[in-house]
């Protein structure tokens, strides 16, 4: 296994069914619970080093941003060379909307949603990755809804993420395009996503058997038959608004206030993306349109957050810093691995069968492939595409799992 065997093997799993939500899933911690049994017998890993983050269960801390970013920061602080890192995140994925007239690559942020809304962003992995010293991988699999762009900057080996090659894909990634929304096909597809509930077909292999809340784990060796419905990973942003207005108590959330909510609420614990944003704002820096400011007008930053960042030295010296991408100084994240659920415009499934099993359809992707290769190891891309292919013989056409990562880790095995 290389140098990394021989060094620690560390994970942080987040798993978040977003419990009496009505966009509550159920697969979530079955998916968090199968990879920790998987780490530790397959993988070598000691249970002492593998931190669980899981709403419903009160043995773990809670699935907040701040808890989770902490987790994180930790794992990358004390990583040596020839350590493995190990990241799993099962929950909703959303994608935010610029507030003003700079983007990044998608269009958007790509962020996982932790339990209190305190959002996680693709430029937030980014600049964790890019402190992974040589010598060391970090693996992230993120089974979430518009998951491909989650490593900011990353280069995608397998996907259609960024506006490049979804013009202009080749090879083996057109080949597993969803068929166009123009075909009656593609109209069949693209009712049944906006419903956020599609069928497996009859008779597709499943691995796992368990409770519908999500709170057992499951048996890897069972094989399920039967229908299952699927509920998408994504949170419209309809319903993550609501979600800050219930955990910040402001009733006037809405899409041109979300970073300085975010920054007003959750303070020095929100983003560092959101607080650059957001004191840059304060610092009259910019204006809704994304253009440097001059007198007092200072954009949509209210009043309240521009007095909590007034204290604060606004470090950007630029829109693009400050908005579009990371400062020049942040090396791209070289030592990093995402395996994403989908691509940035797709969602991921939340299956739960008609016997109760629930599970991500990613996650179990994984561990059917890793179950039928008990003594040989799957190389990143190896486990992609297999994914890509078992999910295809089950019916999804809607969800392509991803690679973002060097040419040399493209080759590497899963894991370790």
């Amino acid at each position: 296994m290389g140098q990394a065997a021989m060094g620690r093997k560390r994970a942080v799993l987040v798993g978040i069914n977003y419990v009496g939500r009505p966009d509550e899933l159920k697969g979530c911690l079955n998916d968090v619970a199968r990879m920790r049994r998987c780490l530790v017998d397959r993988f070598g890993f000691d249970g002492a080093d593998i931190r669980v983050l899981a709403d419903a269960d009160p043995s773990t801390p809670p699935p907040t941003g701040a808890n989770i970013r902490l987790e994180l920061q930790r794992l990358v602080r004390d990583a040596r060379p020839g350590d493995t890192l190990f990241f799993h995140y099962s929950g909703h994925g959303l994608q935010l909307p610029a507030e003003t007239g700079e983007d990044d690559d998608t269009g958007y942020d790509e962020c996982i949603v932790p339990c209190d809304g305190n959002l996680i962003k693709d430029q937030d992995f980014k600049e964790l990755v890019a402190k992974v010293p040589d010598g060391c991988l970090f693996t992230i699999v993120s089974d979430s809804c518009h998951s491909g762009g989650l490593i900011d900057k990353a280069k995608e080996q397998i996907g259609s993420s960024n506006k490049h090659n979804r013009s202009q894909q080749t090879g083996d990634q057109q080949e597993t395009r969803p068929p166009s929304r123009t075909s009656v096909v593609g109209i069949i597809h693209g009712v049944i996503e906006s419903l956020s509930i599609h069928l497996l077909r009859r008779g597709s292999p499943q691995s796992g058997h368990g409770q519908s809340n999500g709170s057992t784990e499951l048996d890897m060796k069972t094989e399920v038959t039967s229908h299952a419905s699927v509920k998408s990973r994504s949170l419209p942003l309809s319903a993550f608004i609501e979600m800050l207005r219930e955990n910040t108590g402001e009733d006037d959330v809405g899409v041109g206030t979300i970073r300085a909510t975010l920054f007003r609420h959750f303070g020095d614990d929100a983003s560092p993306k959101v607080r650059k944003f957001v004191q840059a704002m304060a610092a009259g820096k910019l204006r809704q349109d994304g253009k440097l400011l001059e007198g007092d007008d200072r954009g949509q930053v209210d009043t309240r957050s521009r007095a909590l960042a007034s204290g604060q030295e606004a470090r950007s010296r630029s829109v693009k810093e400050v908005y579009a991408g990371t400062a020049a100084s942040v090396p791209l994240p070289r030592n990093g691995v995402l395996i994403s659920g989908c691509q940035t415009d797709q969602t991921s499934g939340d299956a739960t069968t008609a016997e109760g099993v629930s599970y991500g359809l990613l996650s179990n992707a994984i561990q059917t492939i890793l179950a039928s290769n008990k003594h040989g190891a799957v190389t990143n891309r190896e486990l992609v595409l297999k994914a890509r292919e078992l999910l295809s013989r089950q019916g999804v056409t809607t969800q392509q799992p991803g690679l973002y990562c060097s040419d040399e880790h493209a080759s590497a095995p899963f894991i370790c």
